[in-house]
């Protein structure tokens, strides 16, 4: 040790005895989620069950072999993934410098403000909240389909019943606890993606699967860049769940970062799969059900394997919507009864309640009107991408970080998501339908609606967005830490050199 450091050594001890204790100690808006739960492994479950894998592996050979060629498919996916993760690498820089329970709404408000931010907010509870919808609803269709394959049917009010039921455990399990839920994630995923890869893995049967026609697009490729998209997308849930984490710098970073990439993987294996020849019997299974000879045991296990792979993605994404919800609650821009969290299990039980009627709600609407709704959420989530790419620059230059590489990143992601936009708005459009167009539309009007409501009633709300967990008092050795009032007037850890700071 040399002479300074035993020297400012020795200057901290001394402040620690001097110090006097706060008047208002500092206090993370976010410690009521109780903070610092989660391991590594529990962050990771939330991450990767979002994106549905083992259900999605079965949806690519379909799509793939259904439009276009199998190779053109392994192209789409490897780019697709390049591009995803540019938008993690994008993310990472905020998850090495911040914790939050708000996800990418808050980063775009450290980067962009908070009007940008509001239009990411509306963005992600489109996407999560839709998300959570759509999967409960296939879900519930494969609850019914491994139902059918034992004789048993289920139609009419019985299929509400189902739903119910479901949405039940899946708010009963998040209520639990967020490690509960992410054990339980973590499961059920991990037995679906095993068999899945099985059936992709070992020979099946040589019946040839009766695959539907291309009804005709835009593009023949649209379907297939759509159904990648939806696969990798979900990555950053892991961002909503940092403040529980117990090394959340550390955890969700890696998490943010391996999550497109393993899952990327595991897709470019079912595109191979599918060009092979190896997802002949998963794709018969799964469209034809006996068909085309597969065993009934087969197709039970399929349907179950799926059932849990999207249920799991439901939970997953409620679980992140509600966190969004929560950290809206308490900055004041939504009501302040979102914020509300449960004393002894620490989760925002009216967040997550409030989340889940949403998504059941949306269950029935799938049905009905589910193709559009589909393409909807991809380009809700599309926007956020973009508004996260370029809100990296705007924070990196704010705090004088920003280096070449993340800056090309940056600019590449945001480009290639806005291109994105236009390539799947443009094919449907080509197609005579709207509802990418309306959504694109609905979130950027609506979030400016938003903005304009709060400017005028609630000023000190817009003050209040971007909040992320601080450190505390606890945190600090006592006479070491400097602390101040914050904008939105709560006591904070603040730099030295900030003119109201005071030494406890």
């Amino acid at each position: 040790m040399t002479v300074s450091e035993s020297s400012a050594l020795a200057d901290a001890i001394a402040r620690s005895f001097a110090g006097s204790a706060p008047g208002e100690p500092a206090v993370s808006p976010l410690r009521a989620l109780g903070r610092r739960q989660l391991s590594g492994v529990e962050v990771l479950a939330q991450s990767v069950a979002t994106t549905a894998p083992a259900a999605t592996m079965v949806l690519l050979p379909t799509t793939l072999l259904a439009y276009g060629s199998p190779f053109s498919g392994l192209v789409i996916i490897f780019a697709a993934t390049i591009f995803v993760t540019a938008i993690a690498w994008c993310t990472s820089q905020f998850t090495r410098r911040m914790v939050a329970s708000g996800g990418l709404y808050t980063f775009v408000a450290q980067g962009l403000g908070a009007r940008a931010a509001l239009t990411a907010g509306v963005a992600m509870a489109v996407k999560y909240l839709g998300s959570g919808a759509l999967t409960m609803y296939h879900g519930g269709q494969a609850v019914i389909a491994v139902a059918a394959q034992f004789g048993v049917e289920i139609r009419g009010p019985a299929t509400g019943m189902v739903y119910l039921v479901i949405a039940g455990v899946v708010l009963t399990t998040l209520l639990r606890g967020v490690r509960f839920a992410a054990l339980a994630i973590l499961v059920v995923e991990v037995c679906s993606l095993v068999f899945i890869v099985a059936l992709m893995v070992l020979p099946g049967s040589s019946a040839e699967p009766a695959l539907p026609l291309s009804t005709g697009s835009g593009s023949a490729l649209l379907p297939v860049v759509l159904a990648v998209l939806f696969g990798l997308a979900g990555f950053e849930s892991a961002t909503f769940v940092g403040p529980e984490a117990r090394r959340p710098m550390v955890t969700v970073t890696r998490t943010v970062l391996a999550t497109p990439m393993l899952c990327g993987a595991l897709f470019v294996f079912a595109g191979w799969a599918a060009w092979s020849g190896r997802a002949d019997t998963l794709v018969g299974a799964y469209l034809h059900g006996t068909g085309t000879g597969v065993s009934p045991v087969v197709v039970a296990l399929l349907h179950l394997g799926m059932c849990c792979s999207w249920l799991a993605s439901s939970m997953a994404s409620s679980n992140a919507a509600s966190r969004l919800l929560y950290t809206m609650g308490i900055e004041g821009v939504l009501p302040a009864v979102l914020g509300r969290t449960h004393r002894a299990l620490r989760t925002p039980w009216v967040a997550t309640v409030t989340a889940l009627a949403v998504v059941a709600a949306g269950v029935p609407a799938f049905a009905v009107v589910h193709g559009d709704a589909r393409v909807g959420l991809r380009i809700a989530l599309l926007v956020g991408y973009v508004l996260v790419a370029v809100a990296t620059l705007g924070f990196l230059v704010r705090i004088g970080e920003l280096t070449a590489p993340t800056a090309w990143t940056a600019r590449a992601a945001a480009l290639v998501g806005v291109v994105l936009v236009g390539y799947i708005v443009g094919g449907h459009v080509v197609d005579g339908r709207v509802g990418a167009l309306a959504t694109v539309a609905g979130v950027v009007v609506g979030a400016a609606l938003w903005h304009r409501l709060l400017a005028r009633s609630r000023h000190a709300a817009l003050v209040a967005v971007g909040v992320f967990d601080s450190p505390e008092s606890a945190d600090v050795l006592p006479g070491a830490g400097a602390f101040a009032p914050n904008a939105r007037g709560d006591m904070a850890l603040v730099a030295t050199d900030h003119p109201d700071a005071v030494r406890r």
